[in-house]
């Protein structure tokens, strides 16, 4: 069957027939120079919003230095924050206290941690999980419910906890590697479509021979 409609804010139809505004594609959700999402990403809450970068990243604001940057087919569960690099606070003085952020003058361009945020293709990140500032995590990871992600994860890796760890890998090395080099989610949309039925069965032969040539 065909891909939904990446241009939908509400890709998803009830049985009747109105949108659920529960879940959003952040591509036609959000309008902010600092927040990038990838086509087909989503992100689910039991509280719809109509602010979804306040809900999403409360600290990144228009002129925050960083970038929350998520790839493609990203999947956002309920309770997700991204604690953006602008909520850091100074720690190499004496005292952690914001002293410029409360002058109008002093506070434009004030900011000790410029890290971007980067989310790779096909991440999974779980209901309530904390993403914190600098965070890297590398495409088809998963990230379980709860858990506080700091660093580099790396792809297809499952973690959990906090401070999190890596609990396995999705899939053997060669796996990823082959994953990672066909760059599915890159394809064009019939192509995707096509290979809808090997991407969930797990069936990476059949995802390589249907892999635009």
């Amino acid at each position: 069957m065909p891909l939904p409609d990446p241009l939908r804010r509400y890709p998803i139809t009830l049985p009747d027939g109105s949108d659920h505004k529960g879940t959003v594609f952040l591509s036609e959700a959000i309008d902010h120079p600092r927040f990038q999402a990838g086509e087909y990403s989503y992100a689910s809450d039991f509280e719809p919003s109509d602010d979804w970068v306040q809900r999403l990243a409360p600290y990144l604001f228009p002129f925050s230095q960083e970038r929350l940057v998520l790839g493609k087919f990203c999947q956002i569960a309920h309770g997700v924050r991204f604690i953006t690099s602008s909520a850091n606070h100074s720690m190499d003085g004496l005292t952690c206290f914001p002293f410029p952020v409360f002058d109008p003058d002093g506070m434009t361009g004030f900011q000790p941690d410029t890290r971007d945020t980067l989310i790779g293709h096909d991440v999974w990140i779980g209901y309530g999980a904390m993403i914190l500032p600098g965070a890297q995590i590398g495409s088809g990871a998963i990230i379980g419910a709860g858990s506080v992600v700091r660093g580099n994860v790396p792809p297809y890796a499952i973690i959990t906890g906090n401070p999190t760890e890596v609990r396995r890998f999705r899939f053997e090395k060669d796996t990823i590697d082959r994953l990672l080099a066909l760059d599915w989610w890159d394809w064009p949309a019939e192509k995707i479509a096509e290979a809808e039925k090997a991407l969930l069965s797990g069936n990476i032969e059949e995802l390589e021979r249907i892999a635009p040539k």
